[in-house]
């Protein structure tokens, strides 16, 4: 019972030094960000971004990868359009546009 309240004693500084501790290390990386100074590993090495021409390849590969998949999802869109529509209609309606592209299609008039 004893080591119970010398523990609960000391509970408000040891936590209140950590609270100091990692404010001053978010304090001290937002100032290196803000100044432009590297960061560093926890080994006190500098981070640097890495700008080689592997990277830059890759990127404008997926770049062109993203406009060929954002084109077929538009055209994916318009689809779905056509279907919500034709779900959606009325079946006489439906019925007479079928029988009227059938018409044009068989060169019937």
């Amino acid at each position: 019972m004893e080591e119970l309240r010398i523990i609960l004693e000391f509970l408000p500084f040891v936590s209140a030094i950590v609270v100091v501790s990692v404010g001053g290390w978010v304090l001290t990386t937002w100032l290196r960000i803000k100044h432009g100074y590297p960061l560093e590993t926890s080994w006190g090495q500098p981070l640097h971004p890495s700008n080689d021409r592997e990277n830059a390849e890759r990127i404008k590969l997926l770049t062109g990868e993203n406009a060929q998949l954002r084109a077929e999802l538009g055209s994916i869109k318009d689809r779905l359009e056509t279907v919500e529509r034709i779900v959606t209609d009325q079946p006489a309606r439906l019925a007479r546009e079928i029988d009227g592209l059938a018409i044009d299609k068989g060169g019937r008039a």
